[in-house]
């Protein structure tokens, strides 16, 4: 696989964390991988093991507006002043590794990852969880001893690093897995399946497949009550035959009710391995747990939703959700990217399905997609001439917003979309909208 030589070394991680008294295998710890959907995952299982009782540590990436979000106990990011512990002791380290081994040059990712582990050991969690960041065979992160991993989906994004085929991006993923170590997948692709059943054989790990050994049916909540809460019904080897579990779902669409049976055969099998898990808790996890800017609804009157989808998949998923849970009013579409992205494929899916398109540009990362070539291939796109008259684009992400909100009416639905770096922008207007609204 093409990976940069300088960037993707997992013996440089190893040696950072040697360094710091391997801090990683002193926690117990639940490894996920997958194209989209792990952090959900994660955060269901971190929702579900507190209300549990236990203190639980969140590695996930990447943040959405502070560094800390990324290293979470409890839901709770570690604090300013904790970080800045963090960082003078990892520092400490790796200056002492660069002045000994020439061009160690450990990267933001590897000693982020390192100070993850190193604040789960100091804080004594029970269990960590841990999101990879990408990929998984060469992630930073794979240097953990799992009692579990998993594999939450796999579609086409990062492809110069990872393949060409969803065949090769699942063997990276699969990387993770580990000798006679449980894996759950709720891959369902056929080709990525079989890659990962392959490796999962090789290293003679169990593996537990949704669709095969357990299965999940999604209850959205009525159209005319979209803030109820969904449900899903689960069924698995680990419930009597015909029998099922339903329980209330706090986050919005199909797609999170796969991922949430993915959690929920992790939370069957940390049970076998005898963690006390009540199903009272599992019901509190899963019903409150929220993930800001996956589906997320900031506000009603005009509904608006923000969500970080930036790839094929992914955008299809958001609108499967849109159409299961909200009525069929005019819907707005704000959308910006970023360079390198399946940009051709998500505008050909989601322009002929909105009443208004809205191109703009995140302002906050040089890898934004600039406007106007967003612009040039959009009109690429099979649209009537009235639509490519009607798009409008704006080069500040925050006029784009104001000049929306000004001209919406109280039924419309706008979905503001396209990168997790244009939600991180604007979720702070919006959240402040929300709070005029609600005044």
């Amino acid at each position: 696989m093409p990976y940069g030589k300088n960037h993707f070394r997992l013996a440089r991680s190893v040696r950072l964390l040697e360094a710091l008294g391997n801090p990683q295998t002193k926690v117990p710890t639940i490894h996920i991988a997958g194209t989209k959907g792990k952090g959900s995952t994660a955060a269901l299982l971190s929702a579900t093991l507190t209300a549990s009782g236990y203190r639980v540590g969140l590695f996930t990436s990447p943040h959405l507006t502070h560094l800390e979000e990324r290293i979470a106990i409890n839901g709770q990011p570690c604090s300013p002043e904790q970080l800045v512990q963090l960082t003078w002791a990892v520092r400490e380290v790796v200056q002492v590794l660069d002045e000994a081994e020439d061009g160690f040059w450990a990267t933001f990712f590897e000693i982020l990852t390192a100070m993850g582990f190193l604040h789960f050991a100091q804080q004594e969690v029970d269990i960590a969880i841990v999101e990879v960041g990408l990929g998984g065979r060469l992630d930073s992160t794979n240097v953990c001893q799992p009692l579990i991993t998993a594999i939450t989906s796999i579609s086409f994004d990062h492809m110069q690093q990872l393949g060409s085929t969803l065949s090769a991006i699942a063997r990276e993923k699969a990387g993770i897995l580990k000798p006679g170590i449980p894996c759950v997948s709720g891959v369902m692709a056929p080709e990525a399946a079989k890659a990962i059943a392959e490796i999962a054989e090789e290293r003679k790990c169990p593996l537990w497949e949704l669709g095969k050994h357990f299965t999940c049916h999604y209850h959205a909540p009525s159209k005319e009550h979209p803030q109820a809460l969904a449900t899903v019904d689960f069924q698995g080897r680990w419930l009597p035959a015909q029998n099922m579990e339903t329980i209330p779902l706090g986050l919005l669409g199909g797609h999170q009710a796969r991922n949430a049976a993915v959690a929920w055969a992790i939370l069957k099998l940390l049970e076998e391995q005898g963690w006390a898990i009540p199903a009272t808790a599992q019901k509190t996890g899963f019903s409150q747990v929220r993930w800001p800017a996956r589906i997320e609804v900031v506000q009603h009157h005009p509904t608006v939703i923000l969500d970080s989808a930036h790839n094929a998949a992914s955008v299809r998923a958001l609108w499967q959700t849109l159409e299961a849970c909200f009525p069929p009013v005019k819907r707005t579409l704000v959308f910006a990217t970023t360079k390198g992205k399946d940009v051709q494929g998500m505008l050909q899916f989601l322009l002929p399905r909105f009443d208004r398109i809205v191109l703009t540009q995140y302002l906050s990362n040089p890898r934004s997609l600039p406007v106007e070539d967003l612009h040039a291939i959009a009109l690429e796109q099979n649209l009537s001439k009235e639509q490519i008259a009607g798009i409008e684009c704006y080069e500040d992400p925050h006029q784009a917003w104001n000049t929306v909100m000004q001209t919406s009416s109280a039924d419309d639905l706008i979905c503001i979309t396209g990168s997790l770096f244009l939600a991180a922008e604007l979720r702070p207007s919006l959240l402040a909208c929300r709070q005029v609204e609600s005044a």
